[in-house]
């Protein structure tokens, strides 16, 4: 439901070029909270926030533990999360929540030039 949600708003926002890679962080940044932060989608929720050339997402999650990106082994399975959203991203990082828990976030932008195509209102 998150990945059509930002489907859906990107597309309000004219920012569709983004969508592969952020749909893909976004997954990445769920699954994280889902496997780290308190379980099976509880307290979890996400925003998305336009930024002048791009987009912020954000996962919300109720866990206090920080993400941690690490390097897996080869072969792994696991533990490439976070090294994909640093790839895909401009940047990317989390804060404490007041009250409990953390947000998740990344950025992303449109590619040199690509922001003539938006009108003033969707900057």
């Amino acid at each position: 439901m998150a990945r059509e949600e930002l489907r859906k708003t990107l597309a309000g926002w004219g920012l569709l070029e983004l969508e592969e890679y952020a749909v893909l962080v976004l997954s990445e940044l769920l699954t994280n909270a889902v496997e780290h932060g308190c379980g099976e989608g509880v307290g979890i929720e996400t925003r998305y926030v336009a930024r002048p050339c791009g987009l912020r997402v954000e996962v919300l999650d109720a866990s206090p533990k920080w993400p941690e990106q690490r390097e897996p082994e080869p072969g792994e399975v696991n533990g490439r999360g976070l090294g994909i959203v640093e790839t895909l991203s401009d940047q990317w990082g989390w804060w404490y929540r007041r009250g409990h828990g953390k947000t998740v976030w990344a950025e992303l932008s449109l590619r040199p030039g690509s922001e003539d195509r938006l009108s003033a209102e969707e900057r």
